[in-house]
């Protein structure tokens, strides 16, 4: 038993002082989720800025060694100091990615296509939910086909790994895919995202377009923007700005970092702009004295 010589006795309760725990939750159209819920949402969006820095490195559950990722043991931990997010499958982050640290995760759990198929938009629910529960996943990523041929069953797998996040207050992030046939255009990503979110999910990453302020208006969860193809690092940066300043509350650059000449800076660059309000001509200048230190 505790040794009660010297115990304070006398109670201070601050009758004057209102309940402190009290404020609006930070992200976006999570007020009303659960406790569980809100500390893997506070893992995902920095409490101060809002916004977060996603890393995707999952291209191989569907292009096998993608150029850049070759060696993922030795690309994702350097990178790490400017990442807030790691975005990649389960045997990706347990053979290649250290446990220590405290990165959020976002665990791709769908699967079933790869480059051999013509039509990519017929994945299924690939990661059982005691399997993200072991990752200490902080978001299940579900690919969503939206006006392609696998529309059906994507948004069948959306529904099931939703319905399984709030049973384990587990957060879902669907992500917009855009097929062939897909226009990116703002009237499609419009449609996208709000399908997405009204189905459930927390996150929506998606792509820039014309008009995404209306975009993000219209989408009651954070939307993070895909960095999409390699772009040149003032081009990346100059979407990462774009994406930031008119509401985007992430961004998430997997080859505009990995496949970068400069990935660490390139990296370092992009954090500048997420968190700490630099314009893109800022983030490149940044870039640059980087590189040429």
């Amino acid at each position: 038993m505790a040794d009660l010589e010297g115990i304070k006795v006398a109670h201070n309760y601050y009758k004057d002082v209102p309940f402190a725990n009290n404020q609006p939750f930070y992200v976006k159209g999570a007020n009303h989720l659960d406790w569980g819920m809100k500390k893997h949402l506070s893992n995902i969006f920095d409490e101060n800025s809002g916004n977060t820095v996603m890393f995707a490195f999952d291209h191989g559950y569907f292009m096998g060694s993608a150029a850049g990722l070759e060696r993922l043991d030795l690309v994702v931990p350097k990178l790490l100091p400017n990442i807030d997010v790691l975005m990649g499958t389960r045997g990706a982050l347990r053979s290649c990615v250290p446990a220590q640290g405290r990165k959020g995760i976002a665990l791709r759990v769908t699967s079933g296509s790869s480059m051999l198929d013509e039509d990519l938009s017929h994945e299924v629910l690939a990661v059982d939910i005691e399997d993200v529960i072991r990752m200490n996943a902080d978001c299940m990523a579900i690919q969503t086909f939206i006006g392609a041929e696998g529309q059906l069953s994507s948004l069948d797998n959306l529904s099931k790994a939703v319905n399984l996040g709030v049973r384990y207050s587990i957060p879902t992030m669907g992500v917009v895919a855009v097929g062939k046939q897909m226009e990116r255009t703002d009237r499609f990503f419009k449609l996208a995202t709000r399908i997405v979110a009204e189905l459930g999910a927390n996150i929506i990453k998606t792509y820039y377009c014309e008009n995404f302020e209306e975009v993000v208006s219209a989408c009651p969860v954070p939307i993070v923007v895909a960095g999409g193809k390699k772009l040149p690092e003032k081009e990346a940066l100059e979407l990462a700005y774009q994406s930031i300043s008119q509401g985007a509350r992430g961004v998430d650059m997997g080859r505009n970092i990995f496949q970068s000449e400069n990935p660490v800076e390139m990296s370092a660059a992009v954090r500048k702009i997420v968190h700490e309000g630099f314009t893109d001509k800022e983030a490149y200048e940044f870039y640059q004295d980087m590189i040429h230190q």
